[in-house]
Parts: structure tokens; C-alpha cells; sequence
């Protein structure tokens, strides 16, 4: 049942740990004080929102060893930076002077890093960590495998490192264990699992209990992911997790309300958040071409075309199979809260459950509440299609309808491009529509 698994594995590791696009994440220090809370061995910790704060929790503390680690949602904080200058989202401090003086340059300023925008995630806390050495450090996460229909235990003794890396480079040290849900992580199973991740002697006991529990917090609190990375085996024998990446189920908010309360709205996309309000599935791109598409199969295929024909998508937005004339007017606010990035606007709706004509009214109340100055290129096809394009064509505005996919995708991207000309010149341009 256990082992080492070959290739095969490596190509899904990936796909495996890559969240859902509707969960909650938890800053870490919520993910430790929740291990703590279900009597899982951390180490001493503390959480500062300003820097002489810091350096009362490393007093708190003590010793002379700390970690300082900028709570941020997003991940690579190591290899980050800091627009205040300072190089990395986690740093080794060695006295309370020093943790005050890393704390200084990181709450307030914002750190950048391979998964922020160029502006990066501002940094309003820091987990301020007692220091442990460490002899052996191990990578442990539980997520759900859809390969298996159920939980997975993905284990490493590379622990410390991106895992992917570790995948892509050394593929036999990965353990991946299927759980029955029906039965659990029993004792034995868990003592297998720390043995196959390299555990040894009195560690293995001390590991697999550690893997029960997680386990057992993992399925009461409705999480998609659990990751430890490293849980690592300190100079003394005693095995602790150092961290705590957490993602819940965003279905379970109704019964986790704990749980949620602890969102960091800060942390996130205002318009991201916005959508999710409006139950509208849509993440910010870095493109300038709005897109509104229902189904994420299509809103995919639209945006690979877009960039097939020279554009770049400014956003991913799918309103569903039952978005509401109300729901598609906010998905059009949302699209355009950037006006100077938005050069033009792709609609591409296969009308299915979803109603053509219900689509394009909510296309018209926004373009006229928004007196929208930008081309709308609109396909249509499906389910009330016909009255949809009289709806659009008696509205004498800036919608221009299109039946062929491909020929929509070329004209967003020319009347896009007209549209960044113009800006750049500082030239106003007015699309008028021969009626």
C-alpha cells in the first residue's frame, strides 16, 4: 500500500497540491494556533502588529534565537522582497533588538514575490517564531486527490523546499498514501507513512501520532489542504511542526463559521472579493482585454484564442449557467473598476441553461449605466439567441455582435489595440456604430 512512487505520480504532485479556486486560505499563524489548539507540538510563537510589539514577543519568548516571518497570503515569502528594501519575507534574528529592527522593515511595507502582482501583498503582521535546530526536516501535507476521490497523504524527507522541485528532480522521494475515509489514519498506517518519510526511532511514534491528528483536524474542520513544511526532528529527538499552510472549503463556510471568521479580507483582490458576493467566479489578469464567458471550460478556450490572435485577457470571469440580468451588470462593473486598463470587452456566451437574452440585457443596463466609452464585442449562441441580437441591435450602443468565435477574437484585439494607441497618443477615440 505504501511506497515510493515512480513517474506516474510526478505528473499529477503538481495538480494534486494546486488549490481549488473557491477556498478559504488562513494566515499561518491562524494555521498554528489551531495546530496548537488540537494539541499539535509547534514551537513558541508570537504574532506583533507593529515592531516594538515584535520584540515583546521575543521577550515573551525567550532564548536568543527567533524566526520573523511576514504573514502574507501568498507563497515563495524566502525568496521575496520587500519595496522597503529589505531581501525575504522570513529572516533569523538574534536578539529582541533585532527581531524589533526586521519587524520595522517588514509591517508596512509590502513584500513581492513569484505569486503577487508587481506591487506585491502589504505585510500588517509577523509571526515571531522561537528558533529550533533542527537535525532532519520533512515536507507533509494532507489535500484531496481527485485521482483517488478522496484525502491524500503526500510525504517527503526533502522537507524545507518547494515541493514541485522536489517532484520534478528527485520523484522517488516522494510518498503519496490514498486514505479510506471510512477507516481513517489508523496507528499502523501512520507509523508506516513516518517510516516510508524517513522518521526513525523514538521519532516514528512521535511522528505518527502528529500525522493522526493532523488527520483528524484535516476532516472535522472541512479543509482541502493541510501542509507542514518542514515538520522537522530538533537536536533533542522531539519532532514539531514549523509552519501551517491551511485552505478550508469555502462550501463549508455554514458550518465552519469559526473558522471563516478568521478571513483576512485585506489579504485579498477587492474585486475578487466583490465577485464572490455577486457568486461570480473571476481572478484579476495582467492583460487588457475584459472577458465575460459562461462556463470555465469556455472562458478558458476565450482567453487561449485571445491570446492566440496578439491580446492578453485582463481577467477571468465566468457568470455561471444561471447568472440573473443583475448579476451580469455587476460582472461588467467588475470588468471595467479599471478603466485605464481596460481597452475593449469580449462576451462569449454558449446559451445553454444560461439565456441569451438575459445576457445581453444585463449588457446594455451596464453599458448605458457605465456610459462605457470601450468597444463590446458580443457571440452569442444558444438559448433565446435571436432575441438577444434584436435586444442588442435596437440599443443603439457600442456592442458590435459577432457569430464566429474567431473573427470576435481578431476584432477585440484590433479595436484593442486602436484603443492603447489612442491612449498612448492622448487621443480620445469615439467607436460609433453605422445604425
Amino acid at each position: 500500500m505504501l511506497g515510493r512512487v515512480g513517474q506516474p505520480l510526478l505528473s499529477n504532485t503538481q495538480k494534486m497540491l494546486a488549490p481549488s479556486a473557491r477556498t478559504l486560505m488562513l494566515q499561518e499563524h491562524h494555521g498554528m494556533k489551531i495546530l496548537e489548539k488540537n494539541d499539535i507540538k509547534v514551537p513558541a510563537f508570537g504574532v506583533a502588529k507593529s515592531a516594538d510589539e515584535a520584540k515583546q514577543q521575543a521577550q515573551k519568548i525567550g532564548g536568543k534565537d527567533y524566526v520573523v516571518k511576514a504573514q502574507v497570503l501568498a507563497g515563495g515569502r524566502g525568496k521575496g522582497r520587500f519595496d522597503s528594501g529589505l531581501q525575504g519575507g522570513v529572516h533569523m534574528a538574534f536578539t529582541p533588538e533585532d527581531v524589533h529592527e526586521k519587524s520595522k522593515l517588514m509591517i508596512g511595507a509590502h513584500l513581492i514575490t513569484k505569486q503577487t502582482d508587481s506591487k506585491g501583498k502589504l505585510c500588517e503582521e509577523v509571526l515571531v517564531c522561537k528558533r529550533l535546530y533542527t537535525r532532519r526536516e520533512y515536507y507533509f501535507s494532507i489535500t484531496l486527490d481527485r485521482l483517488t476521490n478522496g484525502p491524500i497523504i503526500i510525504g517527503s524527507s526533502r522537507g524545507g523546499v518547494n515541493i514541485e522541485e522536489v517532484a520534478a528532480t528527485e520523484p522517488s522521494a516522494i510518498v503519496k498514501v490514498p486514505i479510506n475515509v471510512a477507516t481513517g489514519v489508523s496507528r499502523q498506517l501512520a507509523e508506516e507513512v513516518a517510516t516510508e518519510m524517513g522518521f526513525a526511532g523514538d521519532c516514528i511514534p512521535q511522528a505518527a501520532e502528529i500525522i493522526i491528528k493532523l488527520y483528524n483536524l484535516f476532516h472535522k474542520s472541512d479543509a482541502t489542504l493541510i501542509e507542514i513544511n518542514p515538520m522537522a526532528e530538533d537536536v533533542n529527538g522531539d519532532v514539531y511542526c514549523m509552519d501551517c499552510k491551511m485552505l478550508l472549503d469555502s462550501n463549508a463556510e455554514y458550518r465552519q463559521k469559526e473558522l471563516f471568521a478568521l478571513k483576512d479580507m485585506k489579504q485579498e483582490d477587492p474585486l475578487e472579493v466583490r465577485a464572490a458576493a455577486a457568486n461570480l467566479n473571476y481572478i484579476r489578469l495582467d492583460g487588457n482585454i475584459g472577458c465575460m464567458v459562461n462556463g470555465a471550460g469556455l472562458a478558458m478556450a476565450t482567453m487561449d484564442i485571445i491570446k492566440l490572435h496578439g491580446g492578453e485577457p485582463a481577467n477571468f470571469l465566468d457568470v455561471g449557467g444561471g447568472a440573473t440580468v443583475e448579476q451580469v451588470t455587476e460582472a461588467f462593473k467588475i470588468i471595467t473598476a479599471d478603466e485605464k486598463k481596460v481597452n475593449a470587452i469580449l462576451v462569449n456566451i454558449f446559451g445553454g441553461i444560461m439565456r441569451c437574452d438575459v445576457i445581453a440585457q444585463g449588457i446594455i443596463n451596464a453599458a448605458r449605466e457605465l456610459d462605457l466609452k470601450i468597444p463590446i464585442v458580443v457571440r452569442l449562441q444558444g438559448t433565446k439567441v435571436e432575441d438577444a441580437k434584436a435586444l442588442i441591435a435596437t440599443s443603439q450602443l457600442r456592442i458590435l455582435p459577432c457569430d464566429n468565435l474567431d473573427e470576435a477574437a481578431k476584432m477585440v484585439v484590433k479595436l484593442s489595440n486602436i484603443v492603447n494607441l489612442a491612449r498612448a497618443a492622448q487621443i480620445d477615440v469615439k467607436f460609433e456604430l453605422s445604425i
